[in-house]
């Protein structure tokens, strides 16, 4: 018999590996509380992701340690087919709105009735963010289901999005059933980052923040929700064991589960209170680094809002106050034609300068013809310019009755204003776009992007300099970067022999770049860094990429019909072959490290890898199979050869089972590579 101060080993004694599983969640959650629920953040971002990446690391090696609620379900997961419908046991209408406070007031009449003519002793203010209504479900303490709005009844399943969310909890303290509503948004700050990287890529600009977010939601490929980092305020509880007794408990229960809650609200004793907190944000939301168009007035006291009830629509005891626009009238003095990198002519208008929400604005993009058209914008004209989500300013109409005489539309150029070449507008699109390579406009954009830190991230070449370089006549295409010489450099305002030096080390470190950067770089129209990573993976060199057929495109994961031709018409161009030979000769990489071999068991096949695979990651797993010589593809056809499939594999295994496509499980197809 052992003595009491001896100790018996424990059976159920955690290991290494599971307790520093627990102990990285821990610190990731801890430290997503801190930024997203309490504002005090304890480390940098760097350091946040190095804990994402041990964690990640540690499931991938240990499969068996990933939960439901880890924090390494946030990176995204295999992207679905489409989204389920989610029937909501309590429906989410919508708000009635006010546009002033003559209506608010009639508004607090109606209610006053509803009520018996009882005023309540209080109501809720809330900032009211311009984003999208989602509805999260919780059951024994963990998140469930994601689910959009959609018709207020019915809306869908975005759980594997929702998941991505960082400011959103994968687990609360709460034990029982709980279904909590809020608000999924993009900050100004991630929305501003998210348009630059789309006009890098050569994608069209959302329009507002709340688009965004709309369209980020709803991506079928939860791997892109997360790099595009959405933010979420949650402010009501439509089902709990305990239901709190006003909206003010409400915001508070929820702050305590773990839930970002926006700080801007008040509990308000009285009416002229509200008024109160609606003109004390008229003006200060601009301030904020997120989009509210107005505010939510809500009836404290639930017993209240109960007795309130909701017409079919709205409930009787919430009301949405909405700001008026902010709006300026001006004069349109001129409406130019922009050339972008891909060769897009955007028409844009040039007016006399007005203050909109703090900012000077002098020119609005119009879109394209289609846009200009339908709002018959002509110069001289008097046009009403708010900035779209108080970030990008777009004309709203033309006051007609302003309009000088002889003013005539304005009609796209059938040339490039850059180059004098013809411009062409394909059947399917509405944008006009000069295919010169050599035009000055496309040129200057391409440098500025084959130079960026997201491609071939050649310091020093920044803007102003490609600017200055070209009108030297030092940089006429990406190539002519590596015949630039010192002692042309020199010569130059501003440039001495240290400068110049420095600059040509950039260029020259670039050219190692991996292949990955060098296709994105080239600027090919609907070839974003994934896209471009997946294509250098995929083919290996930049010859294999340039000799595919659309066909083979296709059969890569990411790339569609429309991305495959545009990658064949480019590589097609003689002028583009000419630049691929002269950066060739200047030594460039070609090649992509770890590139599959040409010849192997797999040569030939196609290959969907779907569910989760015993001991591998999928990346990993692709790999394999594309030195093996497969071609890993994202879709079930009849074309494929096998489907390899792990735990919950979904509608590909079926789909695969309908099509009599051969099923193979991880075991079996690396004695099939050996």
């Amino acid at each position: 018999m052992r003595s009491m101060s001896e100790k018996a080993p424990r059976a159920d004694a955690e290991s290494a590996p599971a307790r520093r599983a627990r102990e990285l969640s821990d610190e990731i959650r801890r430290h997503e509380r801190l930024y997203y629920v309490e504002s005090r953040p304890e480390i940098t971002d760097a350091q946040f992701d190095a804990l994402m990446r041990e964690l990640i690391a540690l499931e991938e090696k240990h499969p068996e340690l990933a939960s439901p609620d880890s924090p390494a379900r946030r990176v995204g997961g295999e992207p679905a087919e489409s989204f389920a419908a989610v029937t909501h046991a309590t429906p989410m209408l919508s708000l009635e709105n006010a546009y002033s406070w003559e209506e608010a007031e009639a508004w607090r009449a109606r209610l006053s009735r509803a009520l018996g003519g009882t005023e309540p002793e209080a109501y809720v203010a809330e900032l009211k963010i311009d984003g999208l209504s989602i509805t999260l479900r919780y059951e024994g303490g963990v998140l469930v289901r994601g689910a959009t709005r959609g018709d207020g009844r019915r809306g869908e399943d975005v759980t594997e999005n929702v998941r991505t969310i960082r400011a959103i909890p994968l687990r609360v303290p709460e034990a029982g059933a709980i279904e909590v509503r809020g608000e999924v948004y993009y900050s100004k700050t991630a929305f501003q980052r998210l348009n630059a990287e789309r006009e890098a890529d050569g994608d069209p600009l959302f329009a507002n923040p709340r688009n965004a977010a709309a369209g980020t939601l709803r991506l079928l490929d939860s791997r892109v929700t997360a790099r595009r980092r959405l933010h979420a305020w949650l402010y009501a509880i439509a089902d709990a064991p305990r239901m709190p007794g006003s909206q003010a408990e409400t915001l508070e229960r929820l702050r305590e589960w773990g839930f970002p809650v926006n700080p801007h609200w008040r509990r308000c004793e009285s009416f002229e209170k509200v008024r109160a907190f609606l003109e004390a944000w008229a003006e200060k939301r601009h301030d904020l680094d997120f989009e509210t168009d107005g505010v939510v007035i809500k009836v404290d006291e639930r017993r209240l809002q109960e007795e309130a009830g909701a017409t079919a629509k709205s409930p009787r005891w919430a009301l949405a106050y909405k700001y008026p626009a902010e709006e300026a009238v001006t004069v349109v003095r001129e409406i130019s034609a922009g050339v972008g990198r891909t060769g897009t002519l955007t028409p844009v208008a040039h007016f006399d300068p007005i203050l909109l929400a703090g900012t000077t604005v002098k020119r609005a993009t119009l879109h394209n013809y289609e846009d200009l058209a339908r709002k018959d914008v002509r110069v001289g004209d008097t046009v009403v310019v708010e900035k779209g989500g108080d970030v990008i300013p777009k004309v709203v109409r033309v006051l007609l009755e302003k309009r000088p005489p002889g003013a005539v539309p304005f009609t796209m150029p059938e040339r490039c204003p850059a180059c004098g070449d013809p411009v062409v507008r394909e059947a399917d699109e509405v944008a006009s776009r000069c295919v010169n390579p050599a035009c000055p406009a496309v040129v200057r954009e391409a440098l500025r992007h084959f130079c960026s830190r997201r491609a071939m991230r050649i310091e020093g070449l920044g803007e102003k300099l490609v600017d200055q370089l070209v009108a030297a006549g030092l940089l006429t295409d990406v190539a002519s970067i590596y015949a630039l010489r010192a002692e042309d450099l020199v010569e130059l305002e501003r440039w001495g022999e240290k400068s110049a030096a420095n600059l040509l080390a950039e260029i020259e470190a670039s050219k190692k770049m991996e292949l990955s950067r060098l296709v994105f770089a080239l600027g090919i129209r609907h070839v974003g860094e994934k896209a471009a990573r997946t294509l250098a993976r995929r083919f290996g060199s930049l010859d294999h990429l340039a000799g595919a057929t659309e066909e083979e495109l296709q059969e890569v994961g990411d790339v569609g019909p429309r991305t495959a031709a545009t990658v064949v018409a480019w590589f097609s161009h003689p002028k583009h072959r000419a630049l691929v030979e002269a950066l060739r000769r200047h030594g460039l990489n070609f090649s992509e490290g770890g590139a599959r071999r040409a010849e192997g068991p797999l040569t030939g096949k196609s290959v969907v890898v779907t569910g989760t695979l015993p001991g591998i990651s999928r990346d990993e797993a692709t790999a394999r199979l594309e030195e093996a010589g497969a071609r890993v593809s994202g879709s079930v056809s009849k074309k494929t050869d096998f489907v390899l499939a792990g735990e919950a594999a979904g509608s590909k295994l079926e789909k695969a089972k309908a099509l009599g496509v051969r099923v193979v499980t991880w075991p079996e197809m690396l004695e099939i590579i050996g």
